[in-house]
C-alpha cells in the first residue's frame, strides 16, 4: 500500500506521468476487486497528462473512462474520497466539453497561470470555475 500512497502524492503534485508509472504497476498485480479502482485513478492521471500536452481528445476520453470506472467505488474506498475525485474530474470534463479542441491550449494556459491560486482553479467567462482534480485522503495512511 505504500507504493499506492506514493502514487497519490505524485497525482496531487501533478506529476501525472510518474503517477501513471506507479499505479500501472499496482493495477497489473491488483486483486480483481481493486483493478477498476486503480485503473480509474490511472486513467484520470493520464487524462491530466494529456491535458498538459494540449491533447483535448485524449483528456476527454480518459476522464470519461476514469470517472466511469470509479463510480462504483463511491463514496470512500481505500481511504480515498472517491466521490470528491469523481466530482472534480467530472467538472473538469464538463469544462473541456464546453470548449472546442482548438481552445485547449488556452484552457491549459489558464489552469497553469492560476497554479498559485487555491486548488488550481480557473474561470472561463462567467461560467463555472474549473480545476485539476486532487485525491483527498479520508483516513491517515
Amino acid at each position: 500500500m505504500e507504493t499506492f500512497w506514493q502514487g497519490v502524492e505524485e497525482f496531487n503534485q501533478q506529476h501525472f506521468y510518474a503517477c501513471h508509472d506507479i499505479l500501472e504497476a499496482i493495477w497489473i498485480d491488483a486483486e480483481e476487486i481493486d483493478k477498476k479502482f486503480y485503473q480509474g485513478i490511472l486513467q484520470i492521471a493520464v487524462a491530466c497528462y494529456h491535458l498538459g500536452n494540449h491533447n483535448w481528445r485524449g483528456a476527454v476520453i480518459l476522464l470519461g473512462e476514469g470517472i466511469s470506472r470509479l463510480t462504483s467505488y463511491q463514496p470512500i474506498y481505500h481511504s480515498i474520497n472517491v466521490t470528491e475525485l469523481v466530482r472534480e474530474s467530472y467538472q473538469l470534463l464538463q469544462g473541456l466539453q464546453k470548449i472546442e479542441s482548438e481552445q485547449v491550449e488556452e484552457f491549459v494556459r489558464q489552469l497553469q497561470s492560476n497554479n498559485t491560486l487555491d486548488n488550481n482553479e480557473i474561470e472561463l467567462g462567467t461560467e463555472t470555475v474549473y480545476k485539476l482534480p486532487q485525491i483527498k485522503v479520508i483516513e491517515p495512511q
